[in-house]
This record gives structure tokens, C-alpha cells and sequence, in this order.
């Protein structure tokens, strides 16, 4: 239901009066809340922008209650995402590798994987079952069909393979171990 022309308050129209009016109160007000000048600041400049945005709807009579309101929620706004924040240890290191490490592990990779595609096939599965899946020997040989002692000598013919491989790949020079 609309009200009257006649029966409304006049909108506020000077911010900048309000501002010079109420700024030094509000800050006050926000200091006494939070117990950082900083923060107090940009809470009581927030509530100015926030007043700009309405302005067409705020009336002159009620502006400085107003004010307030926003700057006390702004307030209990920062305090719920501050409990949310944990601080951070200075201490603490950063254990994850860093980029020439994930470059030169990747380049290790591409020689890794070349090489076990160029093993024969059941070579490449008794070494990736014993590496990889950490089958026993029995296993393997159940899984392959082959006999124990020929499980072995493929795992163990394989790595060698792999290890000629990446000794000889990016990053050593030939006939360098």
C-alpha cells in the first residue's frame, strides 16, 4: 500500500552533511566495537556507501540510527568470518615440490612410461603387478601363468631394463651412472 505523497518524510538528500554530521560518532561507536582504528574505518566508510546506495529511501529523521545499525552488522558480519579464518603457522613448511621438480618428475614420467611400453607384454604386467599392486611373487606367476622362479627373473630383468633406461635418458649423459 503506498502512503501519500504528503505523508512521507523527505528523502535525504545531502549525504555529505550527514557525513560531516555523524562520521566522527560512527567512528567512535565502531573503534568501541571492534578495538581496531582500521577496522572502525572501513566499517564507518562501508556504512556510508551502503547509505549512498538507499539514499532515495533514507529519511533524514532516521539516518543516524541507521547508520549505526549497518556499522553493527557490519561488526557482527566480520566477527562470524573471522571465526571462521585459523592463522597461519610461520613455522610451517611447504612440503610440496616446486616447479623444476614437477617438471623434471614429469619429463621422468614420459621416459619411464616410454620405456615400459617398449617391455614385452608380460614383462611390463609382472613389474607394474610387483611395483604397482604390490603383488607377491606367487601372485604374479598365478596371475601370468608362468612359474615362480620365472616371475622373478621378468620383475627382475624389467627393472633393469627401466633403470638402463632412465640412467641413460633426459638429464645424464650417456655412459654417465
Amino acid at each position: 500500500m503506498a502512503r501519500d505523497p504528503e505523508d512521507q518524510a523527505a528523502p535525504l538528500v545531502d549525504l555529505g552533511e550527514v557525513y560531516r554530521t555523524h562520521a566522527h560518532e560512527l567512528r567512535r561507536f565502531a573503534l568501541y566495537l571492534s578495538g581496531d582504528a582500521a577496522l572502525a574505518d572501513d566499517l564507518v566508510a562501508e556504512a556510508f556507501v551502503r547509505t549512498w546506495t538507499v539514499r532515495d529511501r533514507v529519511e533524514a529523521t532516521t539516518v543516524r540510527g541507521y547508520l549505526f545499525a549497518i556499522v553493527r552488522n557490519l561488526f557482527l558480519r566480520h566477527l562470524a568470518h573471522a571465526r571462521r579464518q585459523t592463522a597461519l603457522d610461520e613455522h610451517a613448511a611447504d612440503n610440496r615440490p616446486g616447479p623444476d621438480e614437477v617438471a623434471r618428475g614429469q619429463s621422468d614420467l614420459r621416459v619411464v612410461l616410454k620405456a615400459l611400453a617398449g617391455l614385452p607384454e608380460i614383462d611390463r604386467a609382472a613389474v607394474l603387478m610387483r611395483a604397482d599392486d604390490g603383488l607377491s611373487y606367487d601372485e604374479i606367476a598365478a596371475a601370468l601363468g608362468i612359474s615362480i622362479t620365472a616371475a622373478k627373473v621378468k620383475v627382475h630383468r624389467a627393472r633393469l631394463k627401466l633403470a638402463e633406461t632412465l640412467h641413460s635418458g633426459p638429464g645424464t649423459a650417456p655412459g654417465k651412472e
